[in-house]
């Protein structure tokens, strides 16, 4: 299963970021290619992305576990009769929020992990794995420059 994982600190405390990430709405400001959320309820939403040929795509989601204590929050892809179906067995994204803050800081700082983990289907478990990776640890790492424009 090709899963990614990247860690960064940001100036921001643990709090604003919670909130930042726990609302489907704040994932355009954040994550890469989402245009926009629909269907928002407790549980699961829905982004419309804009593909680099300029097309939106609809991806459904899940809430799989939400716990503000921990700083993590999980949610999980619906792929089966999606146009994700073809690629993707099963998509699952965690975001883990750690106060870093010491003593000798200004300001408030987090260690933020995202971690893509992605099953395959097909003939790509095979020989996609390391371009799907390749492609989740860049998707992180835009993720993680939009946590830091609105934190920093």
């Amino acid at each position: 299963m090709p899963t990614a994982r990247r860690t960064r600190t940001i100036v921001a405390p643990v709090q604003e970021l919670w909130e930042t990430i726990r609302d489907p709405h704040h994932l355009p400001r954040w994550w890469p290619r989402v245009s926009r959320v629909e269907d928002v309820t407790e549980d699961q939403f829905t982004e419309v992305l804009i593909t680099s040929g300029g097309k939106y795509v609809r991806a459904d989601f899940v809430l799989v576990e939400s716990d503000e204590r921990a700083g993590r929050l999980r949610w999980a892809q619906r792929v089966e009769d999606s146009p994700f179906a073809r690629l993707l067995r099963s998509a699952e994204t965690e975001v883990c929020l750690k106060d870093v803050t010491d003593g000798t800081q200004a300001r408030a700082s987090t260690e933020v992990t995202i971690e893509l983990r992605q099953a395959l289907n097909g003939f790509f478990p095979r020989f996609g794995g390391y371009m799907v990776r390749k492609a989740a640890a860049s998707t992180i790492e835009e993720a993680l420059d939009g946590l830091e424009r609105i934190g920093g």
